[in-house]
This record gives C-alpha cells, structure tokens and sequence, in this order.
C-alpha cells in the first residue's frame, strides 16, 4: 500500500521522536487502499521516508526488539516481507557510533532508507524508536476494533445480544494476524452475561461470532486438538515473514 497521490489520505495518528541530530516522524494514515504507517527520518539537509503496511507494524516492533537485546557481535541482518514489498534491517557504525538501516524496497517506489542512531551509551535511540512502534500498533489496534464495532451486524442479529443489551468492554482487545486476515477478541458483557466476541477482518469484509464465557473452555480445547492434529501439516510452527541474512559485519 502506498501513499495516495490525492487528498484522499486521512491521517489517525502522528507522533514525533528527536533523538541526537535526527527527528522523525510517524504518520498513521488511511486511504482507500487501508492503512498505512509513515515513517519520515528529517535531519538539517536530507529527508526520507518509508511506508509500512500497517499489519507491518508488529514485525518492526519485533525486529527493534530483536536488534535492542542481541550482543552486537551476534546480531544478523534480516529480511522482512510485507505484501508486494520487502525490507532489510543491517546493522552498522560510523564515527558518530551504531545505527541501524531500515530500507524499503518495492515494485512501486524507489528503493529508500532511514537511519537509526542506537545512542552514545547502549540502544536507548532504538529503544525509544520501537516504544513509539509499540504505542503506534496498540493504538491502530484499538482502531481497527473501533471501526468493526461500528460495521457489525445490529444487536439484534447477534446471538445472545438485544435491543436492550447494555454492553460494557471488559479489558483491552486482543488482535491476531494470519495471513491476509486479521482477528480481534474482545470480551464483553450484557445483561445475560459475558462473552468473548471474536471479529474476522479481510479487508473490507468483516464477521464476528460471540461466544459464552461458559463455552470458552470447551471451544478452547477444540481449537487445541486441531493443533495437534495438524501440526505436522504446519511443521509445528507459525508462517514467518521474516529471514535471516547473512551476519552483521564489523
């Protein structure tokens, strides 16, 4: 996904970090398209930007993780997949001290690239660089939810819920990706109790199934015999979007 080249863009969120000589900036933004995460590195002569699809977001969460707790002298470079474009994280050090490259590569843009100053006295540049990330993706959760929410299904057409059902959220929603899809679980309560709302998104398509809280146990344990019974289908573990290159050099 890309930036739209009309004014169709609608921006959600924005926050801004300064660290050293460099500010960045994070635009959430929409489109009819779906949304997207600008991230813009400005110092006093250059700018750049790269876009993130936002499902992205939790892998660079996760990559930021991974750069901020391994020794630098076991750190890789990575290659991450997003939709029609890839990404490469590596590692490096000039005069000023470590950084890391994040480079967008895809079919539509040409090939661009921030740079993020680890810090004079550990990763406190890349830790606060992934907060944002991590406050970002938390923050596009809740909207995600927001917006299902609002194109559900009447109350009335929802089994166990009515017209005169008082719904109270009980804790913040819980969301998955797998595949193009995305899933939100969402505890609640009405007058006859509580349950566990479980939204698909894919696109701009959405369902949501809701079930009891006294059902959760048994739906619990179907889910994990599926598991087991397909794990050897799967190899036992999750599809990954990211690869290993080759190691940092120094």
């Amino acid at each position: 996904m890309e930036r739209g080249s009309g004014g169709n863009d609608v921006e959600l969120l924005c926050k801004t970090l300064q660290f050293e000589h460099k500010l960045f900036y994070f635009d959430l933004k929409e489109n009819p398209r779906g949304r997207y995460l600008k991230i813009s590195e400005k110092t006093s002569a250059t700018r750049s930007t790269i876009i993130v699809p936002v499902g992205g977001i939790v892998w660079f969460v996760g990559l930021f993780n991974y750069y901020v707790n391994t020794d630098e002298l076991d750190a890789f470079s990575m290659e991450l997949k997003l939709d029609t474009k890839v990404f490469y994280f590596d590692v490096g050090e000039n005069k000023r001290g470590r950084f890391l490259k994040v480079s967008e590569a895809s079919v539509s843009r040409n090939r661009s690239t921030i740079i993020v100053p680890a810090g004079s006295s550990g990763e406190e540049g890349w830790i606060a660089f992934r907060n944002i990330l991590h406050e970002i993706n938390e923050e596009a959760s809740r909207l995600f939810i927001v917006s299902n929410q609002q194109h559900m299904e009447p109350a009335e057409h929802l089994p166990g819920l009515s017209d005169d059902d008082e719904i109270e959220s009980l804790g913040m929603p819980k969301v998955i990706r797998a595949d193009q899809k995305r899933f939100f679980f969402d505890l609640g309560s009405n007058n006859r109790g509580h349950y566990l709302r479980i939204s698909e998104v894919s696109g701009s398509d959405r369902s949501s199934i809701i079930l009891p809280l006294s059902g959760l146990k048994h739906f619990h344990d179907t889910i994990g015999h599926f598991v087991e019974v397909t794990k050897d289908r799967t190899g036992g573990k999750p599809a990954v979007n990211v690869r290993t290159l080759e190691p940092v050099q120094r």
